[in-house]
């Protein structure tokens, strides 16, 4: 698993243009898993901070009780709608995912603070011309990949 600055060190255009995707929007959207395995999905915001990716959570968020039971998490920013007759000239920004493991950071109020150890992370935009999709991701284990789908 790797912190943000690890990422930030090891592909520094790839980790600006992803955290760029989590910071044009104040709100994201996270995945947990409930008791039973089922997902709950969930509103959160997303920090960069000290050289991790952070989440804070209201006192007894079920999200949090989710995290503190089983910690994997999957996280998403928010994404533009592309132009509807999108040409060569329009831009569409993407969206960018997260995911790994939510690791508790103790606070001095009873609110909730996880960092994410990751394990994922993935920036999907439209390609130039745009008639394809360019999606980048960094897993553990694997690195750096860029590849296209048409």
């Amino acid at each position: 698993m790797a912190a943000w600055a690890d990422i930030e060190a090891m592909e520094p255009d790839f980790a600006r243009r992803v955290r760029a995707r989590f910071e044009a929007h104040r709100h994201s959207t996270m995945a947990t898993l409930r008791k039973d395995g089922s997902p709950r999905i969930s509103g959160t915001e997303v920090r960069f901070d000290g050289g991790d990716v952070v989440l804070g959570m209201m006192p007894g968020a079920l999200k949090a009780r989710d995290l503190r039971r089983d910690p994997r998490i999957a996280v998403h920013s928010h994404s533009e709608d592309p132009p509807e007759d999108i040409k060569e000239h329009d831009t569409w920004t993407g969206d960018a995912k997260l995911a790994g493991k939510a690791i508790e950071v103790p606070t001095d109020d009873p609110s909730h603070q996880f960092r994410i150890e990751l394990t994922e992370v993935v920036l999907t935009r439209v390609g130039t011309p745009p008639d394809h999709l360019v999606i980048e991701s960094w897993h553990e284990g694997k690195g750096y990949m860029r590849r296209e789908r048409r």
